[in-house]
Protein backbone atom coordinates (compact mmCIF):
# COMPACT_ATOMS: atom_id res chain seq x y z
CA UNK A 1 0.00 0.00 0.00
CA UNK A 2 1.08 3.37 -1.10
CA UNK A 3 0.66 6.18 1.34
CA UNK A 4 0.52 10.01 0.47
CA UNK A 5 0.06 12.79 2.43
CA UNK A 6 -0.98 16.00 0.50
CA UNK A 7 -0.09 18.85 2.63
CA UNK A 8 -0.99 22.72 1.98
CA UNK A 9 -1.11 26.00 4.77
CA UNK A 10 -4.64 25.27 5.95
CA UNK A 11 -5.62 22.44 4.41
CA UNK A 12 -8.52 23.74 3.07
CA UNK A 13 -7.56 24.22 -0.53
CA UNK A 14 -4.72 22.82 -2.54
CA UNK A 15 -3.81 19.55 0.10
CA UNK A 16 -7.60 18.36 -0.33
CA UNK A 17 -7.82 19.57 -4.00
CA UNK A 18 -4.95 17.54 -4.26
CA UNK A 19 -6.28 14.70 -2.27
CA UNK A 20 -9.28 14.13 -4.34
CA UNK A 21 -8.21 14.62 -7.68
CA UNK A 22 -5.80 12.04 -7.15
CA UNK A 23 -8.26 9.79 -5.36
CA UNK A 24 -10.28 10.47 -8.23
CA UNK A 25 -7.29 9.74 -10.59
CA UNK A 26 -6.63 5.91 -8.83
CA UNK A 27 -10.20 5.05 -8.64
CA UNK A 28 -10.27 5.48 -12.94
CA UNK A 29 -7.36 3.42 -12.76
CA UNK A 30 -8.83 0.53 -10.40
CA UNK A 31 -6.07 1.50 -8.28
CA UNK A 32 -7.80 2.23 -5.33
CA UNK A 33 -6.72 -0.18 -3.12
CA UNK A 34 -3.01 0.25 -4.12
CA UNK A 35 -2.98 3.84 -2.15
CA UNK A 36 -4.16 5.19 1.19
CA UNK A 37 -4.53 9.30 0.27
CA UNK A 38 -4.93 12.30 2.99
CA UNK A 39 -4.25 15.79 3.50
CA UNK A 40 -2.96 18.11 6.01
CA UNK A 41 -2.41 21.39 6.81
CA UNK A 42 1.24 23.38 8.46
CA UNK A 43 -0.41 25.18 10.28
CA UNK A 44 -3.37 24.99 12.75
CA UNK A 45 -5.23 28.19 11.56
CA UNK A 46 -7.84 26.27 9.72
CA UNK A 47 -8.27 22.96 12.02
CA UNK A 48 -11.48 21.33 12.25
CA UNK A 49 -12.78 23.78 9.25
CA UNK A 50 -14.40 21.77 5.78
CA UNK A 51 -13.05 22.24 2.15
CA UNK A 52 -12.96 25.93 0.93
CA UNK A 53 -15.82 26.97 -1.01
CA UNK A 54 -13.81 27.63 -4.09
CA UNK A 55 -12.42 24.16 -4.45
CA UNK A 56 -15.92 22.58 -3.66
CA UNK A 57 -17.25 24.48 -6.57
CA UNK A 58 -14.02 23.59 -9.10
CA UNK A 59 -14.41 19.81 -7.90
CA UNK A 60 -17.91 19.83 -8.31
CA UNK A 61 -17.42 21.32 -11.71
CA UNK A 62 -14.70 18.42 -12.37
CA UNK A 63 -16.95 15.90 -11.49
CA UNK A 64 -14.73 14.96 -8.42
CA UNK A 65 -16.31 13.16 -5.33
CA UNK A 66 -15.26 14.72 -2.09
CA UNK A 67 -15.93 13.54 1.17
CA UNK A 68 -16.50 15.39 4.52
CA UNK A 69 -13.48 16.65 5.04
CA UNK A 70 -11.79 18.60 8.11
CA UNK A 71 -8.75 20.19 8.05
CA UNK A 72 -6.03 19.24 10.74
CA UNK A 73 -2.06 19.96 11.50
CA UNK A 74 0.13 17.10 10.32
CA UNK A 75 2.42 15.90 13.31
CA UNK A 76 5.94 14.19 13.70
CA UNK A 77 4.65 11.26 13.49
CA UNK A 78 2.94 11.34 9.71
CA UNK A 79 6.63 11.19 8.67
CA UNK A 80 6.36 7.39 9.35
CA UNK A 81 3.03 6.98 8.53
CA UNK A 82 3.14 7.85 4.59
CA UNK A 83 5.97 7.24 2.08
CA UNK A 84 5.35 10.38 0.21
CA UNK A 85 4.35 13.24 1.80
CA UNK A 86 3.71 15.90 -0.78
CA UNK A 87 4.12 20.18 -0.32
CA UNK A 88 2.38 22.36 -2.65
CA UNK A 89 4.89 25.22 -3.04
CA UNK A 90 8.12 26.12 -1.02
CA UNK A 91 7.12 27.63 2.22
CA UNK A 92 4.98 24.30 2.79
CA UNK A 93 8.29 22.41 2.14
CA UNK A 94 10.48 24.58 5.34
CA UNK A 95 7.12 24.11 7.31
CA UNK A 96 6.88 20.02 7.00
CA UNK A 97 10.44 20.08 7.67
CA UNK A 98 10.24 22.57 10.64
CA UNK A 99 7.02 19.75 11.90
CA UNK A 100 8.81 16.87 11.15
CA UNK A 101 12.77 17.05 11.47
CA UNK A 102 15.07 15.84 9.07
CA UNK A 103 13.79 14.13 5.89
CA UNK A 104 15.83 10.97 6.74
CA UNK A 105 14.25 8.70 4.22
CA UNK A 106 13.30 11.37 1.18
CA UNK A 107 9.82 11.34 1.72
CA UNK A 108 9.15 15.04 1.67
CA UNK A 109 8.26 16.52 -2.26
CA UNK A 110 6.49 19.31 -3.96
CA UNK A 111 3.70 17.94 -6.17
CA UNK A 112 5.17 19.62 -9.29
CA UNK A 113 8.85 17.72 -8.57
CA UNK A 114 7.10 15.03 -10.12
CA UNK A 115 5.78 17.32 -13.06
CA UNK A 116 8.20 19.52 -13.40
CA UNK A 117 11.27 16.73 -13.70
CA UNK A 118 9.60 14.25 -15.82
CA UNK A 119 11.16 11.63 -14.05
CA UNK A 120 13.82 13.52 -13.05
CA UNK A 121 13.24 10.53 -10.69
CA UNK A 122 16.46 10.66 -9.31
CA UNK A 123 15.56 14.09 -7.78
CA UNK A 124 18.79 14.81 -7.81
CA UNK A 125 17.13 18.60 -7.47
CA UNK A 126 14.23 18.08 -5.56
CA UNK A 127 11.72 20.90 -4.61
CA UNK A 128 14.94 23.28 -5.90
CA UNK A 129 13.82 24.13 -9.34
CA UNK A 130 9.83 23.12 -9.44
CA UNK A 131 6.91 24.73 -9.53
CA UNK A 132 4.84 26.51 -6.78
CA UNK A 133 1.22 25.64 -6.84
CA UNK A 134 -0.41 29.17 -6.14
CA UNK A 135 -2.50 29.56 -3.30
CA UNK A 136 -6.17 30.02 -3.80
CA UNK A 137 -6.77 31.93 -1.23
CA UNK A 138 -4.74 34.75 -2.02
CA UNK A 139 -4.83 34.69 -5.61
CA UNK A 140 -9.07 33.31 -6.07
CA UNK A 141 -7.52 31.51 -8.86
CA UNK A 142 -8.75 27.84 -7.76
CA UNK A 143 -8.90 27.20 -12.02
CA UNK A 144 -5.24 27.62 -12.56
CA UNK A 145 -4.60 25.93 -8.99
CA UNK A 146 -6.68 23.14 -10.04
CA UNK A 147 -4.81 22.83 -13.37
CA UNK A 148 -1.42 22.69 -11.83
CA UNK A 149 -3.13 20.47 -9.17
CA UNK A 150 -3.80 17.72 -12.42
CA UNK A 151 -1.00 18.38 -13.78
CA UNK A 152 1.17 17.21 -10.70
CA UNK A 153 -1.51 14.41 -9.70
CA UNK A 154 -1.03 12.84 -13.06
CA UNK A 155 2.93 12.93 -12.81
CA UNK A 156 3.17 11.49 -9.41
CA UNK A 157 0.23 8.70 -10.39
CA UNK A 158 2.48 7.61 -13.42
CA UNK A 159 5.98 8.03 -10.92
CA UNK A 160 3.82 5.64 -8.78
CA UNK A 161 2.50 3.40 -11.26
CA UNK A 162 6.51 2.82 -12.77
CA UNK A 163 8.01 2.93 -8.96
CA UNK A 164 6.10 0.38 -7.55
CA UNK A 165 5.53 -1.90 -10.35
CA UNK A 166 1.65 -1.40 -10.97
Amino acid sequence: MIKILFVCLGNICRSPMAEYVFKNMIKEKGLENNFYINSAATSNEEEGNGIHYGTKRKLEEQNIPYGNHQSRKMTKSDYEKYDYIIGMEDSNITNIKRIIGEDKEEKIYKLLDFADSINKAAKNEKYSNSRNIADPWYTGNFDKTYEDIVEGCNALLDYCIETHNL
